[in-house]
């Protein structure tokens, strides 16, 4: 009798168990994230903190649109730069280097004629 109590212990945790799984699977998205000028624009402008209806720095160009690591061109003053977006939030442009030691963002700027500033 105590191991029929103890089966059905087991079932209704196990049941209870993938149940939960499930339902926290069903709730994870299976789109990709796609990165857009727009949403690109408004992480620009969050970083540096500009004002959302009249932002200073412009987005002109997204390169690679990955959800991980997307490489864009943005344009201030009609000086353009290359930045990078991590994860969808996160904005820096500073350089970029590959697991070789390439730098990815000059490699980006020849591409594209853009004249880095000997700041």
């Amino acid at each position: 009798m105590m191991g029929l109590e103890f089966k059905f212990a087991y079932d209704i945790g196990y049941f209870d168990a993938q149940a939960l799984k499930k339902e926290k699977n069903a709730g994870l998205s299976a789109a990709r994230l796609v990165l857009t000028l727009e949403s690109a624009q408004r992480i620009v402008t969050g970083a540096l903190k500009e004002d959302p209806t009249n932002p200073k720095t412009m987005v002109t160009q997204i390169f690679d649109n990955n959800q991980k690591l997307a490489s864009i061109i943005i344009e201030n003053d009609k000086q353009k730069k290359v930045a990078w977006i991590i994860d969808m939030r996160l904005f820096f442009t500073g350089d970029l280097f590959n697991g070789d030691g390439y730098n990815l963002s000059e490699g980006i700027e020849k591409q594209n004629n853009i004249i880095r500033n000997a700041d």
